[in-house]
């Protein structure tokens, strides 16, 4: 991979909690369009993998590379404002406001945008993820596929270059599954980059280029996601076969 190809690099990160170690010398390179895939049982060290890279936990070793800038020290809400993303397996918008209130908040602090201009993105933001009829809806209110939309959304809002989707797809129907592809496409078009957790496999087949399996906070296997998911190693981690 050309290296000056490469938005986001991970080397050799590690992570322990006393004797529990969530990250063990992951290396990871993300280029620049490319979506990639990250699967693994649960505590595996997925969301642990996202909460390094956006700052909420610093290493104990390694670096990340944004763009050519090393931005291991660098706190969340920079992290933020230099492109990175992201949504939660658990979506909690401010339950209080509205849809079109929530995703000004994230583009007026996270993209630090006009207020003039966080409308016309909102307004863009809200037609591409099929909220447009929800803007005045308070967002605690919302049913789960649209609790899930407006938690991609005020990803959206950021004005990410680099956009981390933690298990998005979890609990919708193979239908609500099939609109959330097609909104993910439509944001790839547009030039983000994306590393997405997920368990829906088959929502997750149909978007990503490349496919990491984590076990027990190590890189188990990687490369194009048929051949990891006919791996041993995919095999041992999910059903038990020997590697």
């Amino acid at each position: 991979m050309m290296a000056n190809r490469s938005m986001l690099e991970l080397k050799g990160i590690s992570k322990a909690f006393g004797a529990i170690v969530v990250a063990s010398d992951i290396d990871l390179t993300l280029s620049r369009g490319e979506a990639l895939g990250v699967i693994g049982p649960n505590g595996a060290g997925k969301s642990t993998l996202f909460n390094l890279i956006t700052g909420m936990l610093r290493p104990d070793r390694g670096r990340i590379i944004l763009e050519g800038e090393d931005i291991t020290q660098m706190p969340p809400e920079a992290r933020c404002r230099a492109g990175l993303g992201r949504s939660f397996q658990i979506p909690l918008p401010f339950t209080h406001l509205t849809v079109f209130e929530n995703l000004s908040v994230a583009a007026l602090f996270g993209a630090q945008v006009s207020e003039a201009e966080a409308v016309q993105l909102c307004g863009e933001i809200l037609s591409l993820t099929g909220l447009e009829t929800k803007a005045n809806v308070l967002a605690g209110s919302l049913p789960l596929l649209d609790r899930k939309r407006l938690e991609l959304a005020r990803a959206l809002a950021t004005r990410p270059r680099i956009l981390l989707l933690d298990e998005i797809a979890g609990g919708l129907t193979d239908a609500e599954c099939h609109l959330l592809v097609e909104t993910i496409r439509e944001i790839r078009k547009g030039g983000v980059a994306i590393i997405w957790i997920e368990h829906v496999v088959h929502a997750l087949l149909a978007v990503v280029d490349g496919l990491i399996a984590l076990d027990f906070g190590k890189i188990a296997t990687q490369g194009a996601p048929a051949d990891v998911m006919r791996s041993k190693e995919v095999q041992a981690i999910y059903m038990g076969v020997p590697a």
